[in-house]
Parts: C-alpha cells; structure tokens; sequence
C-alpha cells in the first residue's frame, strides 16, 4: 500500500515562505499533521490568516491556522520556555493546536542559550550568525549521553538532580572547551541563581501539559504528513558555508528518515524560493546589494535584531538555486519516491524588469511570467506562485501538490 506525504523545504537561506506554502497546502489537506523535520525555535515562519490574524511560528506547525495538527519529530530542538509563550500567543488569537513529539526529540535548557549567547559575544565582528536561542549548543550537549536531555526525560524523577549536572559538569567543561573564561555579568548571574533550575522545571511541566508522546513510526496514523522544513538548503550543516550553517540537515536527509520510520512511500517535495534572495545573519552572500532595484521588498518578520542584525538581499541566483535543489535531489531517497516541485514567492514585491542573475548573466523577468521562466531555469515544474503573503495569493498549479 502506498502511503503518499507532502513536504516544504527551503531553497536557499530561509525565510523563503515556507509557513505561507505549509499553511496553504494544509487548508487542502483535511486532518494534517505538520512535522517540524529540523531546527527548532529559530525558526520563524509567517502566516497571515484568511481573517487577516498574522503569527510568526517557531514551535508550532505553520498549518495551525488551517486546523492542522503539530508533530516535533527526532530531529527537532523543542524549547520549553519559548514554546508556552508561542502557544499564549496562538490561545490570544483563537488557536489550540494539538501537539505531539517523538520521545527522542532533545529539548534545550537555559544552560545552552547561556553558552551560545556567551560563545556569539565572544566572537565579535566574526559572528556566525546565530539566533542567540541555544540550538548548537542543544545538540552539542546531547552528544554525551550523561548529559543528554530529550522529551522523554521530562518524566524522569531524577529532572532536578540531571539539570544540576548539566550546570555544574557540563558547562564548566563546554566553556573551557570554547575558550571562555569568563561569562558576561548578567548571563553569570542566571548561571548561578537556583531560580533558573526551578523556573525551568515548572516550564517542562507545564510543556507536557501540552504535548503528548508519540513516536515518529506512527505518525500516519494522526493525519495525512506535512513535512515543514527549517532554514534553507545552503544552511545544512553538510553542504553550507562552514561555520555559517545550522547544526541540522535542512532538506530531504531528516525528512526521508521520519518517512521510512513512519511508513511513507511517496513524497511530494516543494522548494520553496523568494524571486529575490535574501539571507538573515552572517555568512556569505553572492551579489549582495544595500536596495534591489525592481523589488519592494516587504518583509515585517525579519526585523533587524541583536543576533542577526538586518536581512540582507541579492538577486535571485539561478545557478545556486538549482544546485541545491539538484543535490538535494540526488542524495539517497532511502527507498522513497520523490516528487519535486518549486514554489516562487513574493512575486507582488516585483516590478516589470527586475532581475535574476545565472551565473554571471543578468536576466530581466516580467513578473507575470517570472514564476514559471525560473522553474524552467531551475528544471522543476512550478507547482505554486504567490502574490501576497495570505493563502489566497497563493496559485497551486499541479495535482500531486494539492492531491
């Protein structure tokens, strides 16, 4: 029996619409499951309700608003602290998502946002971008079993005696090991306040109000699967510009493993692009410009902050665009049927002329036809265009993106 899922990967940097294309397809697909595949409360997907309610989801699946249901598979970073205030957030708004999470997914504490936060200061001019919110640093820890902290030991009743250990084993050594040999004034003092460890643990008991344990082998039998990807293809940590990636593996890697677990034997992938590029924190951007001549860019989710400073932009790069696709294509399926389709977005920002470039080629686009001229660019089939960041701006063109 064939078990067919959808998928929402980012192309590029992030921040490409991939809330707006999960909440579109779920508003298509009657009792979804949105599988958060990678990354965790970095993330930060916008979607604007039919009603005109706007959230910017870093826990909870994107297709909220369309009535989906949320999944935290093994391979996403859950966080506590930040995902109560995200679901206040969404009560305030008229949802109560359902939420459930793999046993093996990792959870961070306030000791890996204190180690990352003192690690990106310590870097100065030579930051690597980073959220500031302890994802690294999460699965940095997770990797000494004596250590480690996923969903299924909330339950323990040793949680008090195993977050004292984490303080006071493994931060002293994580720090030695990074070279830091002093932390901050204000991020010494939540180190060493009992505070933290008790206002903590009331957050891990007020998290397993919320979400119910659920392996990823049974996913299919909560709903048809929305796999949401974090960040983009040129951020994985196997095929980015070391050291500005993400410590998880953005595309098909993470997706196709839940899907063997999970029984799936069709997927329909859809990359999602902007007809722009933009990229938010440090790194490498080719053809990097202050203003996109041709592009309104509109964008009130990427405020300029602390930790990654302002979004960046360039041109849409085809040659980049399509090498990432391609080899995330080409990297092993694990015995899964994949169908790929590309999603261009923000169209409604364009002007009649703005460019895209293809290697050194610089090429005009008609915003009309630009959608389907870079998919022929890209060698994918266009499966959907937006013109607005509401799903109804949203065109879907080909069955398997919709079926």
């Amino acid at each position: 029996m064939s078990i067919q899922a959808k998928a929402v990967i980012g192309a590029l940097y992030g921040d490409e619409g991939k809330g707006l294309m999960v909440d579109r397809l779920a508003a298509v697909t009657p009792g979804a499951v949105v599988v958060r595949s990678n990354g965790g409360a970095q993330a930060g997907h916008t979607v604007v309700d039919p009603a005109g309610r706007r959230h910017v989801f870093h826990h909870v699946g994107a297709g909220s608003f369309a009535g989906a249901a949320t999944h935290f598979s093994r391979f996403f970073v859950a966080h506590p602290m930040l995902l109560l205030d995200e679901l206040a957030a969404l009560k305030a708004l008229g949802v109560t998502p359902g939420i459930s999470s793999d046993p093996r997914a990792p959870v961070t504490t306030p000791f890996d946002v204190i180690i990352n936060q003192a690690l990106e200061l310590a870097r100065g001019t030579a930051r690597h971008g980073s959220c500031g919110l302890g994802f690294g640093e999460t699965i940095e820890r997770n990797l000494r079993p004596e250590f480690a902290l996923s969903t299924k030991d909330l339950f323990r009743p040793d949680l008090h005696a195993l977050l004292v250990s984490i303080r006071d084993g493994w931060v002293p050594g994580r720090l030695a090991a990074l070279g830091i040999t002093a932390l901050p004034e204000e991020l010494a003092a939540v180190l060493a306040d009992d505070i933290t460890i008790a206002g903590f643990e009331a957050d891990c008991a007020a998290y397993l109000d919320h979400v119910t344990l659920w392996p990823d082998r049974r996913l299919c039998e909560r709903g048809t699967v929305i796999f949401e990807a974090a960040q983009g293809l040129c951020l994985d940590q196997n095929r980015g510009a070391f050291p500005h990636v993400t410590r998880s593996n953005t595309g098909l890697a993470n997706i196709r493993a839940i899907a063997a677990e999970a029984g799936v034997t069709e997927l329909d992938a859809v990359y999602a692009t902007r007809c722009y590029t933009t990229r938010h924190g440090a790194g490498p951007l080719k053809g990097e410009v202050p203003t996109l001549r041709g592009v309104n860019v509109v964008d009130p989710t990427n405020a300029p902050n602390e930790w990654q400073g302002s979004l960046r932009l360039a041109p849409l790069d085809l040659f980049m665009l399509r090498k990432a696709i391609a080899d995330d294509l080409t990297s092993d399926r694990g015995g899964i049927a994949v169908k790929a389709g590309l999603a261009v977005t923000c169209l409604d920002q364009t002007e009649d002329g703005f460019a895209v470039t293809d290697q050194e080629e610089v090429i005009r686009l008609d915003p009309v036809k630009a959608a389907p001229d870079i998919a022929d660019f890209v060698g994918l089939t266009l499966w959907a265009e937006s013109w607005g960041p509401r799903r109804r701006d949203v065109r879907l063109y080909v069955e398997a993106a919709v079926a």
